[in-house]
């Protein structure tokens, strides 16, 4: 097999910015953005998709990134913690998390916070989850039980829940 085979160069867009990279093909979304975007918001938990904490958005919809290859990222636009808002000016969910102490130790946070703007961004649309009580109704009440459905692929090893609801809550409409 030749080396040509073994890796790809291809451009993707990260947190508005065109990148080009060239990476072995078996490099995921996770390990290109930290190891060669030196974007180190996304965390490396379980590694298997199981923790939320590598959560990304991936034009615009949520994706554990340690489950995404790189290249198959091709031509998309990607948004991490980092380009969600910035010190001046944060994202609504970001400082909600901050005004209502929705962390801890804060490992889990980023993937929290992406996972949160996707989960808002799906009720706003009409995707129903799992708890919504009326899934032909073109209106999705976030109360309780809707949040915590959406949030249930995120685990926070602090136990965090109850202001992570609270700062979802403050945002939701």
């Amino acid at each position: 097999m030749t080396s040509s085979s073994l890796s790809s160069s291809f451009t993707v867009t990260v947190n508005g910015e065109p990148q080009l990279l060239d990476l072995d093909n078996r490099t995921t979304l996770l390990d290109a953005l930290r190891e060669h975007l030196d974007l180190t918001g996304a965390k490396k938990g379980c590694d298997h998709g199981q923790c939320g904490a590598c959560t990304v958005l991936l034009d615009g919809r949520r994706v554990n990134s340690c489950l995404v290859l790189a290249v198959a990222t091709q031509g998309h636009s990607i948004t991490t913690i980092e380009g969600l808002g910035t010190a001046e000016r944060l994202h609504p969910i970001q400082q909600a998390f901050i005004d209502h102490d929705g962390l801890q130790c804060g490992y889990c946070t980023p993937g929290q916070i992406c996972s949160a703007v996707g989960a808002l961004d799906e009720a706003d649309r009409g995707w129903p989850s799992a708890a919504t009580a009326d899934v032909g109704a073109e209106k999705i009440t976030l109360d309780d039980s809707e949040i915590r459905e959406r949030m249930s692929g995120n685990l926070c090893r602090c136990g965090a829940y109850v202001n992570i609801l609270a700062a979802i809550n403050a945002v939701s409409p």
